[in-house]
């Protein structure tokens, strides 16, 4: 426990670095930036060529849907239009540039979990999954074949080592862009041989450097917000395509079993889901839960969809090698909620129960439990099951 106290009382000034992760490996020199076509790769390149480091822009062609045309594109990280950009703004840098094939590994570890996720009834995060799977594991693979010692990438986060010697991500300066819970399941190889250069930047700040020198186009690109793969419509319609199913309606039931109505197929839901239920039951109702083997989805008030106690598996520690006995932290369980206040209680290495100071709407298994303690991660790991 002592590691955790180090960690929960240290206290400093944010760093005046442009990056974070160099000043534990000040030999770097040569780096793969992973290039999305974006403004935020765009700028980290940017920066570190300015700063004098051997520059490789590289793009990862991940996803074009069968039949579609090769050319089309929808504005997203994963298409044609955005590779077209990377390799622009790499020639005005002067970057080399290299376009990497990644479609299969990406369709079967990120996509076909999607789908079978969402089939099984719980909400999954593919963009953990892709920066892990893919993002991480092959880039750096890559980049040590091209002689890189680091890769570097667009996110809102900081790398700091602790006073015990493991390297953690930090929250951004600015926490309107923090990117922090995405990134919790990175190993300490990966933290030791990455760079976040934007985790001391405003949002507005880089778009105002990148218009400054000259990136004018990628300058005025609108953030991508949407499931990059899922081009047109819903993703319930992309499962449909994938399937070749169409979503079986069933019953929207309440906690007692009693049918109210008629649901679309339990892949347009989602544990908290309040919008597009499309049936009127005299009260706000909230989905408190799916249930794949009956095809039933349970509708019920705000107040019946506040938990506090839930469980996580496949947990991923990064402050520390383990967690051997309960901790006090804050936890966040989805992507733009704010920290809740937990006691984290390990069962073993890899599962853990969380038990929230206040209790939460919109726990939903498949989604991630990110602990932290102050600005740092302390770890992570995929909700499997609601307790109370």
């Amino acid at each position: 426990m002592n590691e955790l106290n180090m960690l929960n009382s240290q206290s400093e000034a944010a760093a005046n670095l442009l990056w974070q992760a160099a000043e534990f490996n000040p030999s770097i020199q040569k780096v793969v930036v992973g290039m999305s076509g974006g403004i935020d790769s765009t700028a980290v390149a940017y920066i570190l060529k300015q700063n004098h480091y051997d520059v490789i822009g590289i793009s990862m062609k991940l996803w074009q849907e069968k039949g579609k045309d090769e050319l089309s594109s929808h504005g997203g990280c994963c298409d044609l239009d955005a590779l077209s950009d990377a390799r622009r703004a790499c020639i005005q840098m002067q970057v080399p540039f290299y376009v990497m094939n990644f479609k299969q590994t990406f369709e079967k570890e990120v996509v076909d979990y999607f789908v079978r996720e969402y089939q099984a009834g719980r909400t999954p995060n593919p963009c953990i999954i892709c920066n892990q799977k893919l993002k991480w594991e092959g880039l750096l693979q890559r980049s040590k074949m091209i002689g890189a010692q680091a890769i570097a990438t667009g996110h809102y986060a900081r790398i700091k080592q602790l006073p015990n010697g493991r390297l953690t991500i930090q929250k951004a300066l600015y926490l309107e862009k923090d990117q922090s819970y995405v990134l919790y399941s990175l190993s300490q190889e990966n933290l030791a041989r990455t760079l976040f250069p934007l985790g001391n930047y405003k949002k507005k700040d880089v778009r105002a450097m990148m218009a400054d020198a000259g990136f004018t186009r990628i300058s005025r690109k609108k953030d991508s917000e949407d499931i990059c793969f899922v081009t047109e419509g819903t993703h319930a319609d992309f499962i449909a395509g994938r399937s070749h199913k169409k979503p079986k309606t069933g019953n929207f039931v309440d906690k007692q079993g009693h049918i109210l109505g008629t649901h679309k197929g339990i892949t347009n839901y989602t544990v908290g889901q309040r919008r597009g239920l499309s049936i009127a039951l005299g009260y706000r109702a909230y989905v408190l839960e799916l249930r794949p083997f009956t095809n039933e989805v349970v509708l019920g008030t705000y107040e019946e969809s506040l938990k506090s106690v839930f469980r996580t598996d496949l947990c991923k520690f990064m402050a520390v090698e383990k967690l051997t006995d309960p901790i006090t932290c804050n936890v966040k369980i989805r992507y733009n909620q704010k920290p809740v206040e937990a006691k984290v209680i390990p069962m073993n290495d890899i599962q853990c129960e969380i038990r929230l100071s206040q209790a939460v709407s919109g726990i939903a298994p498949g989604q991630s439990a990110v602990f932290y303690i102050d600005d740092y991660i302390l770890g992570g790991g995929i909700i499997t099951e609601i307790l109370e």
